[in-house]
């Protein structure tokens, strides 16, 4: 039988993790990468450049309309890229296409103690012009591998820029 409702109820608690995703968007017209400041108040990372991304919810997972039902199991298809496409308009306003290029993935554990697995990714612009998240964000640059050196980023922000970059070029 399909699950009601979601439940920590019989989760371990030694395998539970912020599940989060985030995006280096590559503009083709000038082969450059957005990066996005972080709120001095943002509990992890303050005041540093990062790209776009967040953690999966449970609201993403609407027990009422899986994608497909595999068995007794609830399917959420394309979870990841409708949270990447959702995170990146909501912080900066623009639209990617849907194809997603797999960086790389690191966890770690926040200040507070809370474990994370982050998993990075790669698309194109598609079209918009940035408008920040307010109280998110207090400013932005599109900026190739060589100029993002001039930024305070979060550690490993400067790599997958530059990768994002030779993936596409070299495309």
């Amino acid at each position: 039988m399909p699950a009601e409702k979601i439940s920590l109820e019989h989760a371990k608690s030694d395998k539970l993790f912020y599940f989060v995703a985030n995006v280096a968007i590559y503009r083709p017209s000038d082969s450059r990468c957005l990066i996005l400041k972080r709120n001095d108040r943002e509990k992890v990372h303050p005041g540093k450049y990062c790209v776009p991304g967040g953690k999966l919810e449970w609201n993403a997972l609407d027990l009422r309309h899986p994608t497909r039902i595999n068995g007794d199991v609830l399917d959420f298809e394309n979870a990841i890229e409708e949270l990447l496409a959702r995170e990146v308009r909501e912080e900066a306003g623009i639209e990617i296409e849907k194809e997603l290029r797999y960086l790389n993935s690191v966890a770690f554990v926040r200040p507070d103690g809370i474990p994370v697995v982050l998993v990075k990714f790669a698309a194109k612009y598609k079209s918009g012009e940035v408008i920040l998240e307010k109280d998110s964000f207090s400013a932005h640059a599109w900026v190739n591998a060589e100029e993002i050196t001039q930024y305070d980023c979060i550690k490993g922000i400067r790599e997958e820029v530059a990768n994002t970059i030779e993936l596409f070029r070299s495309r």
